[in-house]
C-alpha cells in the first residue's frame, strides 16, 4: 500500500469498523496531509510504545520532558505527551514556537528532556545561549525530520546533551514506531512487536540487512485504521538486535532521505542528508542552510550556507568528492536562510520559474 491509496479513499475510507475516538493527520510530507483515525485501543498502544521509547532514552518517573513538538492533527507533540504521562513522568507541553515563553520555561523549571525536532533543538539552543540561561537537559529525542551525525554533534555540543532519534509516521501510529535508546548503538529500536518492517528495493524486493532500502510496515495491533505492508517513501538499512543485548528488537538506522526527496542531477542520484553531511562535518559552517534544485533549464544544484567567503570553495571541493559533482555553493551572511518555530525545517526547495528562493543565486534564466 501506498499514501496514494489512502488519499484515493480520502477522508475515512480505509476506516476499520471500529469505534474511533481521534483523527490524526500526517505533516504533509508528501505534499497534503493525510487523515488517520485511531481506536482507543491504537491510543493505548502508542502510550505504550511512547513510553518505551522515552524510557530507553533514560527518562524516569522523575523526568520533565520538555515538549516542543507541535500539538494538534500532528502526531509529535501527543504523542509524546501520551508517552510521557503512560511512563509516570511530568509534562511540560509548551508545543512549537513562542521561543522567548521556552527559555523561561528551561529556565524556571530546569526540565531535564527534550523532545522537538532536531531543527527546532538547534533553534532553542541558540536562544538559550543568546539569553544567557544554562541549558538544564541531560537528554533530547529528536525526530519528525531526518537529520545526520553531524547535526547530532551540534545539538550535542550546544546544549551539553546526549541527543537521540526517534521515528514514526501517523498512517503507522506516530512516533514511537522506532526509538534510539542509550544501549542501541547509534541505531533505532523497532516495536516490532506491533509492527512488522521489511526493507525493500525499487521493484519490492527484500534487500539483506545493512543495504539501503524503502521501509515498509504492517501494523500488528493497529484496529482503528490497520494497514498491510505500507511503503513509507523513507530510505533507511535494518539490522538484527545489538549482540548480548536484553534488548531482542529488530533495529533500523536514521532515515538516509525520502524516496521522492532523491535528487537526479547530471544522471548523479543524490539525498539531501548526504549534503548536509559534508556541511556540518565543518565546524566553520551554520547549521542553517538550503539546497536548491534548479530545474529552469539544465538541472543545477545549488547548496546555501551562513557562512565566510573563504569557506565557499573548500565546501565546493568536498562536497565534489562525496557527491561526485559540482554543487554551486553560496555563502551569505547570517540570518539569510529562513528559520523555523514549528513544525518541519526546509531544506530543499525546487525552484522552477520566478525569482531565486534565497538572495545571491543567479536571476531567472531567460
Amino acid at each position: 500500500m501506498t499514501k496514494q491509496d489512502l488519499w484515493d479513499h480520502y477522508p475515512d475510507g480505509l476506516r476499520a469498523d471500529e469505534p474511533i475516538v481521534c483523527i490524526h493527520g500526517s505533516s504533509g510530507t508528501g505534499g497534503r496531509p493525510t487523515l488517520v483515525p485511531y481506536s482507543a485501543h491504537d491510543v493505548d498502544v502508542w502510550a505504550s510504545v511512547m513510553a518505551r521509547a522515552l524510557g530507553g532514552a533514560g527518562a524516569t518517573r522523575g523526568s520533565l520532558v520538555h515538549n516542543a513538538y507541535g500539538y494538534g492533527l500532528f502526531t509529535g507533540g501527543l504523542g509524546v505527551h501520551h508517552g510521557a504521562m503512560r511512563l509516570g513522568a511530568t509534562v511540560l507541553p509548551l508545543s512549537g514556537g513562542m521561543t522567548e515563553r521556552q527559555v523561561r520555561m528551561v529556565a524556571d523549571l530546569r526540565p531535564d528532556v527534550l523532545c522537538c525536532t532536531p531543527s527546532y533543538a538547534i533553534h532553542l539552543g541558540e536562544a538559550l545561549r543568546r539569553s544567557g540561561v544554562q541549558a538544564s537537559f541531560t537528554v533530547g529525542v529528536f525526530g519528525a525530520e531526518p537529520w545526520t551525525e553531524g547535526m547530532r554533534g551540534q545539538i550535542e555540543e550546544l546544549l551539553g546533551i546526549r541527543a537521540l532519534d526517534i521515528y514514526g509516521l501517523s498512517e503507522i501510529i506516530g512516533p514511537g514506531v522506532a526509538c534510539e535508546s542509550l544501549d542501541s548503538e547509534g541505531m533505532l529500536n523497532v516495536a516490532e512487536d506491533h509492527f512488522l518492517v521489511e526493507a525493500i528495493d525499487g521493484e519490492g524486493r527484500p534487500v539483506p540487512d545493512g543495504t539501503p532500502g524503502e521501509l515498509v510496515f504492517t501494523t500488528l495491533t493497529k484496529t482503528g485504521m490497520p494497514l498491510l505492508r505500507y511503503r513509507t517513501g523513507d530510505i533507511a538499512t535494518l539490522a538484527p538486535p545489538v549482540p548480548d543485548s536484553p534488548r531482542t528488537l529488530r533495529r533500523m538506522s536514521k532515515v538516509l532521505g525520502r524516496r521522492d526527496d532523491m535528487l537526479v542531477i547530471r544522471g548523479v542520484n543524490v539525498f539531501p542528508t548526504e549534503i548536509e553531511a559534508v556541511l556540518l562535518a565543518d565546524e566553520r559552517v551554520s547549521p542553517h542552510y538550503l539546497i536548491v534544485e534548479d530545474r529552469r533549464a539544465r538541472p543545477e544544484l545549488w547548496v546555501v550556507v551562513e557562512a565566510d567567503e573563504e569557506v565557499r570553495e573548500d565546501l565546493t571541493k568536498a562536497l565534489r568528492q562525496r557527491l561526485g559533482l559540482t554543487c554551486r555553493v553560496v555563502a551569505t551572511r547570517e540570518g539569510t536562510v529562513p528559520r523555523t518555530e514549528t513544525g518541519k525545517a526546509r531544506r530543499l526547495v525546487r525552484w522552477t520559474e520566478g525569482e531565486p528562493p534565497v538572495p545571491g543565486l543567479t536571476p531567472p534564466a531567460s
